[in-house]
């Protein structure tokens, strides 16, 4: 009785990392197993010549979701990092060279709107309204929850109606603000989580007024800076984490998972499995078909999934002083842009971009006058058969191109470092299926009940989190989606209890314990 119950969580993304928290702090005994060399997921940090390239997430929109975490592990988040809020938020830029300046400072933003259309700032406050009414079902009520149950979902239909769910996103902006370039400016954030603005559900104008609530914040060091407090947090606890461990595949005994099996051969047995990996390519690669009877192959294959991202890592030897924190540089299309990624899934000419310059706020991220970037292109995934080995330089150097026409002057003679990832890395390197950067697309048929959910359908002991699953991507999104283990994974003293007794147990199976956790 005396013996811990051991949990094993796949995966060092910020969903998995969040989980192996959450497990240590109710007395879980943890081991985590990351394919990489290092910690982070798509937030692996790339470090050469001297930058500091953070390798995804850069907009952190709900810093009391991590401090709680420190809390848990019985330390103070503001002990070791230091967040930074940004303003403005971005700057939206026009491809006509005009910009909006989008911040939490309520008047400023009115004066940015009325620089377009003074109509649209009676539109704007009535759009916040409408905001901070989905925030309250949306982010309140149903980011916790499990729904491992369709009438949970149910229940919170006529709240969701009230605040008109059934719209998309770019629908619900476009009923209160009329000019073509403010309805780009409010109805752009989809894009941050891998949704088309036309097609991803309304829940998501939320973020709009978590931002505002919340601020938009930058953690001194980059965003590895988390990744490594988490990684602290987890040792801390007596937690383990091992590196360069691919899982081949997760063991099924009897329905349950019972542990993994790693790709060089070695069996890790656990109480309860924990994936963050893809969830997608969770169900397809790592459990053998005989086990699976929701996520069969056929429903992985009809599924929707976002699109993917071209990201180019650089360093410049100068600094460019007039380019902010956060930038998004809008194309000449906008709808028939997101209509070829989406839809068409064919690589278009033209591209909007996010422009990241974290220098801006942190020097210490490149050599000293020097600035460090990454720009990112939203384009289809792998499905639209595109063959990156080829395209990839071709499609850096009119990006580079492009921002030296625009904000980044003569860019190609002052880059001194640079790095890219495709979406054939997103399948690769970081084991998505299609190489879609953020899982299943959120639109309205795969959310909440109807995505993967966090205590899996199919096999017993198994929970998913990250990304793929309950409510999302995004980090508030798949560090929530950790936060709902504790509704549906069985405590540990439960579960030693349940180990007592013969048989398959839909609470906690009878399993030898691994030395290697």
């Amino acid at each position: 009785m005396s013996e811990p119950s051991t949990a094993l969580v796949i995966g060092t993304g910020f969903g998995g990392l969040a989980a192996a928290v959450r497990l240590g702090a109710r007395g879980y005994r943890v081991t985590v197993v990351e394919k990489l060399d290092g910690p982070g997921g798509r937030g692996y940090v790339y470090r050469q010549d001297g930058y500091t390239f953070d390798g995804g997430p850069t907009i952190i929109t709900a810093p009391f979701l991590l401090e709680e975490l420190w809390t848990l592990a019985g330390r103070r988040m503001a002990d070791d990092i230091d967040l930074r809020e940004i303003s403005p938020y971005y700057r939206i830029r026009f491809d006509d060279g005009s910009h909006f300046d989008y911040s939490g400072d309520h008047e400023a933003m009115k004066r940015e709107i009325a620089r377009f259309d003074p109509d649209d700032i009676e539109g704007y406050e009535k759009f916040l309204a409408i905001s901070e009414r989905v925030y309250a079902v949306g982010f309140d009520k149903l980011l916790n929850v499990s729904f491992d149950r369709l009438w949970k979902m149910a229940r919170r239909l006529p709240e969701l109606a009230f605040v008109q769910f059934y719209r998309s996103v770019h629908g619900l902006v476009a009923r209160y603000i009329k000019h073509p370039k403010l309805r780009q400016v409010f109805s752009f954030h989809p894009l941050l989580v891998g949704g088309n603005p036309y097609s991803t559900t309304a829940v998501y104008t939320l973020i709009a007024h978590l931002e505002r609530r919340h601020g938009v914040h930058f953690a001194m060091g980059g965003t590895g800076a988390l990744v490594d407090g988490l990684v602290s947090l987890i040792e801390g606890q007596g937690g383990r984490i091992r590196y360069a461990c691919g899982v081949d595949e997760i063991l099924v005994e009897q329905g349950d998972a019972v542990g993994v099996r790693l790709q060089d051969g070695e069996r890790i047995d656990a109480d309860i499995v924990v994936s963050n990996a893809d969830s997608a390519a969770t169900y397809r690669h790592l459990i053998r078909p005989e086990h699976r009877k929701r996520w069969t192959d056929r429903k992985i294959d009809r599924a929707k999934y976002s699109m993917s991202l071209f990201v180019w890592y650089f360093g410049t030897d100068k600094r460019y002083e007039d380019v902010p924190h956060h930038m998004i540089l809008l194309g000449p299309r906008y709808q028939a842009l997101l209509k070829d990624i989406f839809d068409k899934h064919v690589l278009a000419e033209d591209f909007s971009l996010y422009l990241h310059r974290p220098t801006a706020t942190d020097t210490s991220l490149a050599p000293e006058g020097c600035d460090a970037f990454y720009v990112l292109s939203p384009v289809p995934h792998l499905k639209a058969g595109i063959d990156w080995s080829t395209q990839a330089e071709t499609y850096r150097q009119a990006i580079a191109a492009s921002l030296s026409e625009t904000v980044l002057p003569d860019l190609e003679s002052h880059v001194s470092s640079s790095h890219m990832l495709t979406p054939q890395d997103f399948k690769d390197r970081l084991s998505s299926v299609n190489g879609a950067a953020f899982g299943l697309q959120p639109i309205l048929t795969q959310t909440a009940w109807f995505r993967p959910h966090n205590k899996s359908e199919d096999i017993g002991n198994l929970f998913m989190v990250g990304a793929g699953t309950h409510p999302g991507a995004g980090l508030p999104g798949v560090i929530s989606s950790a936060k709902v283990l504790d509704e549906v994974v069985p405590d540990p003293r439960q579960a030693v209890r349940a180990a007592a007794v013969p048989g398959p147990s839909a609470a906690m199976p009878s399993k030898t314990r691994s030395a290697a956790s």
